[in-house]
């Protein structure tokens, strides 16, 4: 029978009335599998994925489909949220297969777990012929399945090494800074920009947050109007396009097409979060007040539509909703006909059209419309003769107009699961826009986070939990879940001096040591070694949507080395860090690493405040955009090694450091925003 009603995950919850006897994925299912010697089908997806809906009603929810995996086949559902490290495995493995992936994901195994077929969506016709061939297979002619899962196997081994064994060999005493090498890859990367929407010049189009930060931090230190200007347009286009929810806020998963209009309407805790600490870094440099605008747009959708009332954050809100006829549709909650807005806005129809393009540009498809600006406020009044400020208040009641009647409509599904590593990236977001704009709310919100993260995520034993539930916590925690919430720990450090968030990151920091480190490679197993292994160990090196954990470690490691004195630290973060440029090929896949790098450019600064002004005078300073400082500070005398013999009673003192040495110390303050070049 199906044994997914016992399971919390919202995904797995949909599969639950499904004729197909699904097991979830545990120790029990695996073991039946061998014992009756059957083929495993695997099927991975998540709660907001579009496809995954449709390959549900299309396929799971027929008998005939459900009859022949029932009797031959012991199937197992998997969301990939909460087991991300089973999804890396299989996906590699339908990667080295059919050399794309995506999902929902669905593979066929031997009892043991080895894949030996695996794809993407499928019909029901293909997929019910695809099990049949292979059943028929496993009964008359085993050995070839087996042969082919050992070839495989060899495969699925060799590409999960983190680096190529080229370049494992030798650890170094400290990375050596190669500014010709980020050159070489920057303008490899500039050939596959879009110059008139910004972003890649390709469909679909993800947002990549870390691409950006590091492009534009590239920009800044090199000084780079050029490149400076191509990521300013990417964000504003992002934020004009039909990805981001004006009337609402928040941002969408993907872009269907190239200029960002048409979204693959989920929206996922992780992208939002990361993009309210790209928009704050970009807003600290140029002051846009659109990138502000998307900023606090975005946070008020996360309090509104994903924060529990725990204090943790919800993982996302489905693509898909009810229309008017009671069908579930993809985009039904978003979109307008123009009928619509010219009911709701009356004789305001005419300046919206214009702003939001009611118009063959922003026409999706059968009538109906995803708002996406084409021009700045500024150029459509001046060119429909409106007063700026009008249009802006205009433009303010629109989206209040909207946004009432939006609410009638059926909402979207909600993953209501509260994954550790999306919480402290989101929490990361609140305490970047609190760094810049200093909005009590948002570090209110930060700190509220951190205390549910504490309490219901982080065990006695000094382990971190995946995923919270129902007032439960469940499933070991990833590499992933302690990379972030030791980078949300720095950042809430940085912006509270409050030392015990640097002793919480540093004492995960050697959990991780303990649990995950692969002292042979130099890297970060994605899974503890408490945990039952998978049929090929997964080492998360390439960033993708969600940077990579060893590259998001690698950056924690780099900061705790200073912050601690740890010399140990600064060697495992420059071995990693040789490893991984060494053998770099597409630049956007390893941009956190990038990132990285520029750490070592000879251009980065710390800067020690000791005084009861401390706190002051670090959020004037955090208000700038000074990708390269590393800030610590006390109000009163500190064990901290990097604060420790700084403080002197009854003055504030500033310390400028580059690499171990400083400068004079200096009561002035101005003098120290002269030499970080603060306006």
């Amino acid at each position: 029978m199906n044994e997914l009603f016992s399971e919390t995950s919202p995904y797995l919850l949909q599969h639950a009335n499904n004729p197909v006897h699904w097991k979830a994925w545990n120790p029990e299912s695996l073991s039946k599998a061998a014992e009756a010697h059957k083929l495993i089908i695997i099927s991975i997806g998540y709660s907001a994925c579009h496809w995954c809906h449709v390959m549900e009603h299309e396929t799971f929810e027929h008998e005939d489909a459900a009859q022949i995996m029932n009797a031959h086949f012991i199937s197992i559902k998997v969301d990939r949220e909460e087991r991300p490290d089973v999804d890396a495995v299989y996906m590699k493995a339908v990667q080295i297969m059919t050399r794309q992936g995506g999902w929902p994901l669905n593979v066929v195994a031997l009892p043991d777990g080895r894949p030996v077929w695996g794809g993407t969506y499928f019909r029901r016709e293909e997929w019910i012929n695809t099990l049949e061939q292979l059943q028929e297979l496993h009964r008359s002619n085993p050995e070839k399945l087996t042969e082919y899962a050992d070839k495989l196997s060899s495969a699925l081994h060799a590409i999960s090494a983190p680096v190529p064994p080229a370049v494992v060999e030798k650890p170094v005493p400290r990375f050596s800074y190669d500014a010709a090498l980020l050159e070489t890859l920057v303008t490899k990367w500039r050939r596959s920009f879009d110059h008139e929407f910004g972003g890649m010049a390709r469909a679909p189009k993800f947002m990549m947050p870390n691409n950006y930060q590091f492009l534009l931090r590239y920009a800044f230190q090199s000084n780079d109007a050029e490149l400076l200007e191509f990521v300013n347009l990417t964000l504003t286009k992002m934020a004009y396009g039909g990805i981001f929810d004006a009337v609402d806020g928040g941002f969408s998963r993907y872009s269907v097409d190239m200029k960002w209009h048409v979204p693959h309407f989920e929206k996922m805790l992780y992208d939002n979060g990361q993009l309210v600490s790209l928009y704050c870094d970009a807003y600290r440099l140029t002051e846009n007040p659109l990138y502000r605008e998307v900023v606090d747009k975005t946070l008020g959708f996360c309090l509104s539509a994903l924060l529990s009332p725990e204090g943790g954050f919800y993982s996302a809100l489905d693509a898909d909703s009810l229309n008017e006829s009671g069908k579930s549709e993809e985009g039904a909650y978003y979109v307008w006909t123009a009928t619509e807005l010219k009911n709701i806005l009356g004789t305001d129809f005419e300046w919206f059209a214009a702003v939001f393009s009611i118009n063959d540009f922003g026409h999706w498809e059968h009538g109906n419309y995803v708002l996406i600006q084409q021009l700045p406020l500024e150029e459509i009044a001046s060119t429909h003769h409106i007063p700026l400020p009008e249009l802006q208040q205009k433009k303010q009641l629109w989206e209040k107009l909207l946004s009432a009647e939006r609410q009638k409509r059926k909402k979207p599904g909600l993953d209501d699961k509260c994954l550790t590593a999306w919480n402290a990236i989101m929490l990361n977001g609140f305490a970047d826009a609190y760094k810049t704009f200093n909005n009590p709310l948002y570090l209110d919100t930060a700190l509220q986070n951190a205390a549910f993260i504490r309490k219901n995520l982080w065990h006695d034993g000094g382990n971190l939990y995946r995923n919270y539930k129902n007032g439960k916590a469940s499933i070991n925690a990833y590499l992933e879940d302690y990379a972030f919430v030791i980078k949300a720990w720095l950042k809430l450090y940085e912006v509270t001096f409050d030392e015990k968030w640097l002793h919480e990151a540093k004492q995960l920091t050697d959990y991780c040591f303990d649990h995950f480190y692969d002292e042979k490679n130099g890297f970060f197993s994605f899974t503890s070694t408490l945990d039952a292994p998978l049929i090929a160990k997964h080492f998360e090196t390439e960033d993708n949507v969600i940077p990579a954990s060893n590259s998001v470690m690698a950056h924690n490691l780099y900061t705790l080395s200073i912050y601690f004195g740890n010399a140990y630290y600064e060697s495992v973060t420059g071995n990693m860090l040789s490893k991984v440029t060494a053998s770099i090929d597409y630049p956007s896949a390893f941009s956190n690493w990038l990132n990285l790098c520029l750490n070592y450019s000879g251009q980065n600064l710390e800067l020690a405040i000791t005084g009861a002004e401390a706190s002051a005078h670090a959020a004037a300073i955090n208000k700038a955009y000074l990708p390269h400082l590393l800030l610590a500070g006390a109000a009163a005398p500190s064990q901290l090694p990097f604060l420790e013999h700084r403080f002197e009673k009854g003055k504030t003192i500033f310390f400028v450091c580059r690499e171990k040495t400083c400068e004079l110390p200096t009561e002035n303050v101005d003098e120290v925003k002269n030499r970080l070049k603060i306006n």
